[in-house]
């Protein structure tokens, strides 16, 4: 295990993270620290990078230049289910379930990187993998009931409202028990009461010791809930701070809003 000196409220760190799609750079150069117990933001217009930055930390992506760790601990290279194994989770922009199992299913699917049952077990049904299937489906009706989908365990996950499809997106990631909690644009697409109770829920997880990194496009949601912010644009960090110092900062609103034309004389 190759371990990196840092200091221990970091849990993520990326140095000089570089990705190109030919002649594209995706991504350039980009540093970042989250730290532990804290929500951290990554904004920017679109096509800034922002995703390609999660794909890259969640193994998605192999980076063509620079270091990410998470406790310490170099990532570069490893799979996305080794990356899940080490206590990264992630949600994503276009919701990712299986549509035709039940809501339980699908969170118990997200279990998977920390099952112990091999070939053997699983087929001869060994205690042990009996008692292995009890803990996974315990801890996927902990989840829903966590994000408030109970009543909807055996439900299929397509046949539930969109906004509960989101938030069993989360309660799956959750059941792998992460140390960090991805999520590329939990917002999107829900209404305002909706998005007000997942920032009173996300509010509370950081409460309960999980660490939060997302991307996010809804600017009260950002403001609201965000303890470090940091602006991409083109592939590149232009700025980072405070959610009022960000919200702010020229850099920023140029790179949102385009260059002001100048005035005729």
């Amino acid at each position: 295990m190759d371990v990196k000196n840092i200091k221990k409220d970091i849990m993520l760190e990326t140095k000089r993270l570089t990705k190109r799609f030919g002649g594209l750079v995706a991504v350039n150069q980009f540093d970042l620290e989250v730290l532990k117990g804290k929500i951290s933001s990554i904004i920017g217009p679109n096509g800034a990078g922002k995703t390609t930055v999660f794909n890259v930390i969640t193994g998605i992506y192999h980076p063509d230049d620079g270091e990410y760790y998470f406790k310490g601990e170099r990532l570069f290279g490893l799979k996305p289910h080794q990356i899940l194994s080490k206590g990264i989770a992630r949600t994503f922009q276009n919701i990712r379930l299986f549509p035709n199992m039940t809501c339980l299913e699908n969170v118990m699917a997200g279990q998977h990187a920390r099952g112990n049952s091999g070939m053997w077990q699983s087929i001869f049904r060994t205690p042990a993998q009996l008692n292995e299937e009890k803990r996974i489906m315990k801890i996927a009706e902990d989840r829903l009931e966590q994000v408030g989908l109970s009543c909807y365990k055996h439900e299929l996950a397509k046949n539930i409202a969109y906004g509960n499809q989101r938030m069993l997106e989360i309660a799956r990631a959750l059941a792998s028990e992460p140390g960090l909690l991805i999520l590329d644009e939990p917002s999107s697409g829900l209404n305002d009461k909706e998005t007000e109770d997942l920032m009173g829920f996300l509010d509370k997880l950081i409460r309960d010791d999980l660490t939060i990194l997302l991307i996010e496009h809804d600017m009260n949601v950002v403001m609201g809930i965000s303890d470090w912010v940091t602006v991409m644009d083109e592939g590149k960090k232009i700025a980072e701070g405070k959610p009022k110092e960000v919200y702010h900062n020229p850099v920023v609103i140029e790179a949102y809003l385009g260059k002001e034309e100048e005035e005729e004389n």
